[in-house]
Parts: C-alpha cells; structure tokens; sequence
C-alpha cells in the first residue's frame, strides 16, 4: 500500500506510467489529492478521474482537520500534501511524493516516501519497461518534475549503465 500526494499522482500520468503502476500496488490517495489531481481538463487529470472510477485508485478520507492544517502551515504544504503526508503516517507506509517540501516533512517525521523516478527505475529493473521506453519517460520526468540535474543524471546512470 502506497499513499500518494498531487505531485507524483500527475507526474506518473503525464509521462503515461500510472496506470501500470497502479495495477502492481494498492494506491491511496485523500479527497484532497484527488480534488487538486483532477480539477484540470487535461489528459492526466481525466486518466487519474478514470483510475478512481475504475477503482484502481483508492480514495479515502482524513478527518482531523487541525491537523492538516498544522502540517500544512508547519511544512509551507498543499493541502493535498498534508492529509496524504497525515495519511501515510497514520497508516504507517510509504508515501508517493516529488514535492520538495513534502520531501523534508517525511524525513522529519519519519516517514518512508518514493517518488515518480523511483517508480520508473524500478519498473525497468523488474523488465517491466525496455531502456529505449525508460529513457523517454525519464526525459518526460526531467521535463515536467522539478529534479535537480545530479538526481536526472543518476537516474539515466542507472537505466543505461544498469547501476544500483
């Protein structure tokens, strides 16, 4: 079981990974993740709409409003990446996130996170994507993500150069 926050629920979809990704975990997200991931009318915003209609998407309530609220303005968060950062901790498992401040919430409160390039590497190593594949949703990423460039190169590294 996998929480996810807006940041990576779009990433995945713009770089047309989600939908395998969803079929391999059970994936979570709160209201508010899927209020903010679905509002646009654009391609990855109906694909997660679809995926939580078909119900390979998950959503699920957080009900303690003071204390989104307080993550939220601790951490300078959407709300969205509070009540799924809230979630992942209550739950105690790992969150989906590519939101730099949502990054250093987790690390502070201890809890386990992945992000979309984590996501995509994995699926090539399990064979699930070729390299030629691999490669062009890592430029996706690099495109759309906010990753500093040591982190796209390490990425690239590891697909190409099979590093662990």
């Amino acid at each position: 079981m996998i929480i996810f926050d807006p940041s990576t629920l779009i990433l995945l979809a713009k770089i047309e990974l989600l939908r395998q990704i969803v079929s391999h975990f059970e994936v979570i997200i709160t209201k508010e993740v899927e209020k903010e991931s679905t509002r646009k009318e654009c391609f990855d915003a109906k694909l997660i709409a679809r995926l939580i209609k078909e119900k390979n998407i998950k959503v699920e309530g957080v009900t303690s409003e003071k204390s989104k609220e307080k993550l939220r303005k601790d951490f300078n968060i959407e709300m969205g990446e509070a009540s799924a950062l809230l979630l992942a901790k209550i739950k105690d498992c790992p969150l989906a996130t590519d939101d730099g401040p949502t990054i250093k919430a987790c690390k502070i409160m201890n809890v386990k996170f992945v992000t979309a390039i984590h996501f995509l590497i994995k699926e090539y190593e399990s064979k699930l994507l070729n390299m030629d594949i691999a490669l062009i949703k890592l430029e996706k990423l690099k495109k759309y993500g906010r990753y500093n460039l040591r982190i796209i190169e390490d990425a690239y590294k590891r697909i190409k150069g099979g590093v662990r």
